[in-house]
């Protein structure tokens, strides 16, 4: 743009103060300072309303400051005083079709399209105010035409791109991963393009070629939240949730805001045992998405895990609030009755549930345990013996219902049911406990000495198998093998003691060190030691009280024999 010329000015001062400013405006424009230019021709339109260059000027700079309705108020006036204004018109369809106004920049569009081919910005907002009109067949052949032109040179990447979105809009798959795949063939520098093509292939179950292109897109781009998201999500999709965890962390680290980074990475820690940690991410997700019925239960099931059912209730009633008739809430619900021994609340839970879902063999299990509780046996055999009919696959309805029967003496069904529950899972080491015991009550010792031994293998350092293993064997005669096995379980059961006195020691050493107790916190550790010298904790611990002393080699000793024991 020129000079401004003096059009209706009302007096020649004032159109010199105004082309002082445009002259400013339009060189802070240049330099790139868009707040200066528009201060400056904020100043010109004031100054001289009715000179269209000023109104044109400050449209175009409130449009790349994203103000798009201040924009357009500026840019219609540019226009009612120049219609033949092409940068006005320009400017104003890109305005309008950001603003959601995309039926207002058609014409202006087509208007610009009969002065000559369009190309970059203008091509791209035209191709989006006809997909937003519902036109999508003529944006992709606008963009089409334009790739004829144009070939393999210039802007061929980025029309590739945008034509790829606009299929990606229309949930047209294979198309949107050929045009994306041509305009990374074409500039592989894309991070965008890469991030598009990674979610495009994840819509087609094409897991590992989308993890690829979304590393592709984070290694381009490892500050775009977006990215970092996608690729996270991939990566559980595929099963990954530890590879998905630090990239859903930097995710939120970039956009505290994104809820979706959040929720995933909350649920990633919680089935990954970090539960502590997700609740944190959980309740951030609530606190934005207050009726996000997914963050709700996921929250609630967290408390669950952490052992507080109390603050889990709320969070099902408010989810069973939003949706009534959800089986599996009414099943959580249940369990955090459950947690809190309220049994006639979590049988009533399970039998809402069960009224909604009737198939479902994880209620008949849960609403067996609660009647179990309760003592009524026949009810809770009833509701196990459906919910092993209904999932033959699982061991844990034969294996309650073998206690059961053992309970109630039944011995021949014990052993059937425990049986199968190890068939299903035969590295129960309790279970193979149990049998032995059920075999030895049945006077069977052969088959007794086998679960028994079976039960030893699996847990080796458990001392009650080695006693009942101890009894069969000393029925059998064999008193040599029975007295081995009771001296084993006499030296497990002197280990677990000293463990367990080791780590009260430990626990109130730990609380005289949190009061600046020093030498009686090293005092405790010490104790904890000569308990259980093996307690690696307990090393640790003395080594970080040593050093609170000055102690350094004494200290650097102990974490040496520490570490040597965690090998």
């Amino acid at each position: 743009m020129g000079p401004l010329a003096a059009q209706q000015a009302p007096s020649a001062e004032k159109i010199q103060e105004a082309d002082k400013a445009f002259r400013s405006g339009y060189a802070a424009l240049g330099r790139g300072d868009l707040k200066a230019a528009r201060t400056d021709l904020e100043r010109v339109v004031r100054l001289t309303p009715q000179i269209e260059e000023g109104h044109s000027a400050l449209g175009a700079v409130l449009y790349q400051l994203g103000e798009d309705t201040k924009a357009i108020v500026q840019l219609e006036a540019a226009l009612k005083l120049k219609p033949e204004d092409a940068a006005a018109q320009a400017n104003l369809a890109l305005a309008y079709t950001r603003a959601g106004q995309p039926q207002k920049a058609l014409p202006l569009y087509r208007s610009l399209e009969g002065a000559g081919p369009l190309s970059g910005d203008i091509l791209n907002g035209y191709v989006r105010a006809l997909a937003a009109s519902g036109a999508s067949g003529e944006a992709a052949a606008k963009l089409k035409s334009a790739l004829d032109a144009e070939g393999s040179s210039g802007d061929a990447a980025k029309l590739y791109a945008d034509l790829g979105s606009l299929y990606a809009q229309q949930r047209m798959w294979p198309e949107a991963q050929q045009a994306f795949e041509q305009s990374v063939a074409l500039d592989a520098q894309q991070a965008k393009v890469h991030l598009q093509l990674g979610m495009v292939l994840g819509m087609e179950g094409q897991q590992q070629p989308a993890i690829d292109e979304l590393t592709k897109a984070v290694n381009l781009d490892d500050q775009s939240a977006e990215a970092q998201t996608e690729l996270g999500k991939a990566l559980i999709t595929a099963g990954n949730d530890a590879e998905a965890i630090p990239h859903l962390q930097q995710a939120i680290t970039l956009d505290p805001d994104e809820t979706s980074a959040a929720n995933q990475l909350a649920m990633a820690l919680q089935r990954t045992g970090k539960e502590q940690a997700a609740i944190p991410l959980f309740q951030r997700v609530l606190s934005a998405e207050p009726d996000n019925p997914s963050a709700l239960t996921n929250l609630a099931l967290a408390y669950i895990q952490s052992g507080d059912a109390k603050s889990a209730m709320p969070l099902y009633k408010h989810a069973l609030a939003l949706n009534p008739n959800n089986p599996t809430v009414h099943q959580d619900l249940g369990a955090a009755y459950m947690q809190q021994s309220d049994i006639e609340d979590a049988i009533r839970e399970f039998q809402a549930g069960l009224k909604l879902d009737s198939q479902n063999p994880r209620l008949h299990y849960d609403l067996g345990l609660a009647y179990k509780l309760k003592d009524d046996l026949p009810d809770a055999m009833a509701e196990l013996k459906t919910a092993a009919r209904l999932d033959p696959q699982s061991p844990d309805a034969p294996y309650t219902l073998g206690i059961l029967y053992m309970q109630d003496g039944k011995f021949d069904d014990a052993a059937v049911h425990i049986s199968k529950a190890l068939q299903l899972h035969p590295d129960n080491g309790d279970g193979w406990a149990v049998l032995g015991s059920i075999y030895k009550q049945q006077g069977k010792l052969d088959q007794a000495a086998s679960a028994l031994a079976q039960a030893v293998k699996l847990q080796p350092n458990q001392p009650g198998p080695h006693i009942t293993l101890a009894g069969v064997l000393q029925e059998q005669g064999k008193r040599d093998e029975a007295t081995a096995q009771r001296k084993l379980a006499a030296d497990l059961t002197r280990v677990a003691v000293n463990r367990q006195r080791a780590t009260f020691a430990v626990n109130t050493g730990n609380l005289l060190l949190a009061k600046g107790q020093i030498t009686d916190a090293i005092s405790r550790y010490q104790d904890a030691i000569a308990s259980d010298p093996k307690f690696a904790e307990a090393h640790l611990r003395l080594a970080a009280a040593l050093e609170q002393q000055g102690r350094t080699a004494e200290a650097a000793k102990e974490r040496q024999i520490a570490a040597a024991m965690q090998q």
